[in-house]
């Protein structure tokens, strides 16, 4: 039996989550993508196929408050924030949380506390 690459174990985790997890306009889906260097946040209506709001940690906004954030559970907190302002701007309260075939850890786990911290409910 061949062992899969880490990339493609996080792939099909979320492959199979997604059955399960499908945003609409009342309660659209949170999308975390997570890279080596930085992280990414949606919240993704899927019965429009459209985004609503995003934020990252390469966002213009973020990137004139300082030169470069390092990707830590510190960076990630400040997108959740940020998604969450961005989102409840919008009118949107509530979202489903999908994690992209990450762990609840770490990175993920801070942005998904920061935004519930910042007033949306998962």
């Amino acid at each position: 039996m061949t062992k899969l690459s880490r990339k493609l174990q996080t792939q099909k985790r979320h492959r199979r989550l997604r059955r399960f997890l499908i945003g609409d306009s009342t309660r659209p889906r949170l999308s975390v993508f997570r890279s080596n260097n930085h992280i990414y946040a949606q919240v993704i209506d899927d019965t429009a196929q459209a985004t609503i709001c995003s934020a990252s940690t390469v966002d213009k906004e973020l990137r004139e408050k300082s030169e470069k954030l390092p990707s830590d559970c510190n960076s990630s907190s400040i997108v959740g924030k940020l998604l969450a302002k961005r989102a409840i701007k919008k009118g949107i309260k509530q979202v489903i949380f999908d994690r992209g075939g990450n762990l609840y850890h770490g990175r993920v786990k801070a942005l998904a506390d920061a935004a519930r911290e910042a007033g949306l409910e998962f």
